[in-house]
């Protein structure tokens, strides 16, 4: 599926639609450049979900935990680790299957390890101009 967003409010709102449909297990792989909204769609993910936190990139802790919601959120962020092995030994597999929500900022980091992830979805959100996002969608987990 393919959204189309013109302002950051619009990809917090997709979020929280998500949210809405989110099931314990849940894995969303989210991938795109700096700036492209990562973190806006996380924040309406949280809002969907009923999370009373305020929700910003984990970039320096790699992890921030999320409860409180109608399911724990795990927010992950793997911008800082360049490779396979810097994402093995960060230990972050222990968040890929559990009775939450995790999301994986900068998931494309994930790519060689050969790990199966049943209930993986991916978003890409590409930066069209300045105002401007196109998010696509892929439901591997269906």
């Amino acid at each position: 599926m393919e959204f189309h967003s013109h302002h950051p409010a619009e990809t917090e709102a997709l979020g929280e639609r998500f949210a809405r449909h989110a099931r314990p297990g849940w894995v969303l792989a989210l991938n795109g450049d700096l700036g492209a909204g990562k973190t806006r769609f996380v924040q309406g993910l949280a809002r969907g979900l009923q999370v009373a936190s305020r929700v910003h990139s984990p970039t320096f802790t790699l992890v921030n935990e999320y409860p409180g919601g109608r399911l724990k959120l795990f927010h992950l962020d793997l911008y800082r680790l360049e490779t396979p092995e810097q994402v093995l030994s960060a230990g972050i597999e222990e968040f890929l299957q559990t009775d939450g929500v995790c999301v994986i900022e900068w998931a494309a980091r994930l790519a060689g390890l050969g790990w199966q992830i049943p209930e993986m979805r991916t978003i890409h959100i590409e930066i069209l101009s300045e105002s401007e996002r196109r998010i696509i969608y892929d439901d591997l987990g269906a």
